[in-house]
């Protein structure tokens, strides 16, 4: 019996599945796992949505996205290179599972809990029994192709690597248009269509682009930089990370204060190395907020009152400090540290200096240019793309509000004297 699934997504409309076609059966099978509807319950933004009330997104509508992406670029690619379509399974699994290894909020887990998602998502994908099945059934090879795509350095498949992991795959793709038309930052939208009609292979067997797709190239990489400046490394998204951070390492530094916590969750803070794949399917947005809850109104302090300021949304202040010099910066932190513990605050907790970092572009896992008779790299032919590999650098001093005019004015004052 023929099958159809019909997600109605509000970037890529309409995205159907038909069970006729047995890698869109292999699909249907893997989304309807335990493993990949938990993804239903991570944030795509993680605490982003303490800022931009619409990126309540997850990872599980994402996933159906970049699968759309990758689906379409094969589609486009088989027209160039027939023989390209041995690659099927492995790029569409791939393209659905790669984030399958996300923690709670998403990447906000890689600082929290020191969780490697990719390295996660290669475990699932070759030793979790649900997963591998579904895909043993189509290929005995198919978990260790996909796996690889994942976090190897070893290449099997230079298209594949291009497609799944690179400064400009299916996934950023699909998080560049999504995450802009949730948060609402309509800095422009990527031209997917130009970018896809513009595919080729190159004669090196990688996957290029065509000379007519490079201005929709350009106008990725600006929505990229925009896109991290204002709202990936926004100061509130900072700032939640920290309280979080302290909130864990508290936490680790007092358990003998007899914290109510789940066997789950113990795990993740105190042995992730011992996780099991049950322990770390349990653990997710809803199970963490849970205890954050539970955490704001029946432990001690300072724990208690990091959890409020994070559920009430009742933040921390930053500021810029990314002008001063280093020594500015640090006799910042004493008078903030000074006002701190005058004000009652733990200084090491709630007061310290957050780094920030965004990197440019890296054109060395990219798409080159293919006129048909040259190859060229994306900076080479584009003084605008070249601009867009600078990195940046950036700091912020974070301290309670109750001492933020005094803290704004000390930064003035040594801002007038240097």
């Amino acid at each position: 019996m023929t099958i159809k699934r019909i997600f109605h997504d509000p970037i890529h409309k309409e995205i159907v599945f038909n069970s006729e076609k047995p890698e869109e059966l292999m699909i249907m099978e893997l989304i309807d796992t335990i493993a990949f509807q938990r993804l239903r319950r991570i944030k795509q933004l993680g605490a982003a949505s303490l800022l931009f009330h619409g990126a309540e997104s997850s990872r599980f509508t994402h996933s159906i996205g970049v699968f759309y992406i990758a689906r379409k670029i094969y589609q486009r690619l088989i027209e160039s290179k027939s023989l390209f379509c041995e690659n099927k399974f492995v790029l569409y699994g791939a393209a659905l599972l790669h984030d399958l290894g996300h923690g709670p909020l998403s990447h906000t887990s890689e600082a929290i809990f020191d969780h490697d998602h990719e390295q996660w998502s290669q475990n699932l994908v070759k030793d979790y029994s649900p997963i591998n099945s579904i895909l043993k059934n189509y290929d005995d090879e198919l978990p260790r192709q996909i796996a690889e795509l994942f976090g190897s350095k070893q290449l099997f498949s230079k298209p594949l690597k291009t497609l799944i992991s690179s400064e400009i795959d299916c996934d950023r793709l699909d998080y560049l248009l999504r995450d802009s038309y949730n948060t609402g930052t309509k800095y422009g939208l990527v031209d997917l269509e130009r970018i896809i009609s513009g595919l080729t292979f190159s004669p090196d067997g990688n996957i290029a682009i065509k000379p007519k797709g490079v201005i929709a190239i350009e106008h990725f990489l600006v929505l990229r930089n925009l896109m991290y400046r204002t709202i990936y490394n926004h100061r509130i998204n900072e700032i939640s990370t920290w309280i979080l951070e302290k909130i864990i390492s508290t936490i680790k530094h007092n358990f003998e204060k007899k914290i109510w916590i789940d066997r789950s969750l113990y795990k993740w803070i105190f042995s992730p190395k011992n996780l099991d794949f049950d322990d770390f399917i349990k653990n997710d947005d809803i199970t963490f907020y849970y205890h954050l809850i539970r955490w704001k109104d029946e432990s001690f302090e300072p724990l208690s009152t990091l959890c409020k300021m994070f559920i009430d949304r009742n933040l921390l202040k930053a500021s810029d400090i990314s002008f001063l010099s280093k020594i500015d910066r640090l006799k910042i932190l004493a008078f903030a540290r000074k006002l701190c513990e005058k004000n009652n605050y733990d200084s090491e907790i709630f007061c310290g200096i957050k780094e920030r970092s965004f990197k440019g572009f890296e054109s060395n896992n990219a798409l080159k240019i293919w006129d048909g008779t040259y190859q060229n790299s994306l900076e080479d032919s584009s003084a605008l793309i070249k601009t867009l590999m600078k990195s940046e650098e950036s700091s912020l001093i974070i301290y309670p509000k109750e001492i933020k005019s005094e803290i704004i004015n000390k930064i003035l004052v040594i801002k007038n004297n240097s």
